[in-house]
């Protein structure tokens, strides 16, 4: 059965590679190496379905493959124009605060806010994620939301 500090440790290893992948732009690495590390680790859509729905997405919002995740982490593919690469925005950190984390079994369902800091300050963004315990015992995860707070 997943844990909850499991949970917690995923998050922060997701937060780190958000980080990693906006360093390895701005040094001229190979970013979109990264990114695809990223998603290869962290993502199911290997093994599963995976149902991710991005912050910054309006014309493509659901991504159920890699490619069209990959897109929107790190633009640049012609198929997502509105894509301009999240993780290349240059955060410094990613500070998770869940609102609650319910495990059943090998699935782990978390929902509450994790804040992006760059050179503009902290920009706030709801979430719902589900992870899924793979037979290996790595967590994936099979469902991604993402969304800005209700601006009135």
């Amino acid at each position: 059965m997943i844990t909850k500090e499991a949970v917690l440790v995923f998050q922060e290893k997701w937060g780190r590679c958000i980080v990693d992948i906006g360093r390895t732009y701005q040094n001229n690495g190979d970013f979109s190496f990264a990114a695809t590390n990223f998603i290869s680790n962290l993502y199911a859509y290997d093994s599963e379905q995976v149902l991710f729905k991005p912050t910054l997405a309006s014309k493509n919002q659901f991504r159920l493959t890699k490619t069209s995740a990959l897109s929107y982490f790190i633009g640049g593919n012609s198929s997502f124009t509105e894509d301009k690469g999240f993780a290349i925005k240059g955060w410094t950190n990613v500070r998770w605060e869940n609102a609650g984390i319910s495990i059943i079994d090998k699935t782990a369902i978390c929902m509450g806010n994790y804040y992006f800091t760059n050179i503009d300050g902290e920009l706030k963004v709801e979430f719902s994620i589900v992870l899924h315990e793979l037979d290996n015992g790595d967590l994936k995860i099979i469902l991604h939301d993402s969304h800005l707070p209700y601006q009135k």
